[in-house]
């Protein structure tokens, strides 16, 4: 190609680069097509914190794999700004009061959540253990609101955001239990494929068939004991109209309470809360 061909196309080409991308010419620049990874790694480390009352580093470092320099000039960034204190006992790291307004604008949220906050913080008073409620999504429960906050009587910080299994926790074990035999079928096979060990009773017909049947015979689901054996964890279907619309959960410590000590004193309790929160939910009666 001769010089000045050349160039004048490589000068048109330049151009036609220039005018796609500046403000002023009307046409949008490209959107990115892949977020940010320093912020993807703030919020990931936010929420990491968000899950007990303390961390060290190390203990960030299992839950996300960030790099444990990384995590270290987080942590000094989120310090400055007033969202992350440092204890003094073992360099361990908290959570600090300025947090609170990444949340105080929101106020958006499904009406069920709406409804049963009050109530679940209502029986949280009384009864000191932390409630739970948690709703569908896809292949699992997924925790929407918690009382941690509000409980003495926790071992996490706090669980909203956790998605917990379908046929190995009792939020889901409840749903499964108590949703329509179409939908439960629809949800084991999308289950089956997940990969996740606390899934694997999906795999297994009918071993899962047996503990639905006696969820429904009893009213409530219980957690596989294997998960945990420092606390225990019972749920019960929340019902609009016909429908399972979420699961309500109660949680105490293993040492306190066996499973039947905690059914028998705080059953009816939680029935009367998901009683509630449904009759506001099928319009029937205010809060």
């Amino acid at each position: 190609m001769p010089r000045a061909a050349s160039g004048m196309l490589h000068r048109m080409t330049a151009a036609k680069r220039t005018s796609a991308t500046s403000p002023g010419s009307g046409a949008p620049a490209p959107r990115p097509q892949a977020g940010i990874r320093s912020v993807e790694r703030a919020i990931e480390l936010l929420q990491a914190l968000n899950r007990q009352p303390v961390s060290t580093i190390d203990d960030l470092y299992r839950r996300t794999a960030i790099p444990k320099a990384t995590i270290a000039r987080l942590l000094r960034t989120f310090e400055a700004k007033g969202l992350v204190a440092q204890s003094v006992r073992f360099g361990a790291y908290y959570l600090a009061a300025g947090v609170s307004s990444l949340n105080c604008g929101y106020v958006h949220g499904p009406r069920i959540i709406e409804v049963a906050a009050p109530l679940c913080d209502e029986l949280t008073r009384e009864i000191k253990w932390p409630t739970t409620l948690a709703l569908f999504d896809v292949d699992a429960m997924v925790v929407r609101y918690s009382t941690i906050p509000q409980s003495p009587l926790s071992l996490l910080h706090s669980s909203i955001n956790l998605r917990r299994s379908m046929v190995g926790r009792a939020l889901g074990r409840a749903y499964l239990a108590f949703c329509s035999p179409e939908e439960r079928e629809v949800i084991l096979s999308v289950v089956r494929q997940s990969g996740r060990e606390e899934d694997r009773l999906a795999h297994a017909p009918q071993e899962l068939d047996r503990i639905l049947e006696l969820t429904r015979m009893r009213g409530y689901a219980l957690r596989d004991p294997e998960y945990s054996k420092q606390s225990c964890t019972m749920a019960i279907p929340v019902r609009q109209g016909d429908a399972t619309v979420a699961t309500l959960g109660l949680t105490w410590f293993s040492s306190v309470l066996t499973p039947e000590q905690a059914v028998e004193r705080y059953l009816e309790r939680l029935r009367t809360t998901a009683d509630r929160i449904s009759a506001i939910l099928n319009g029937s009666t205010d809060r």
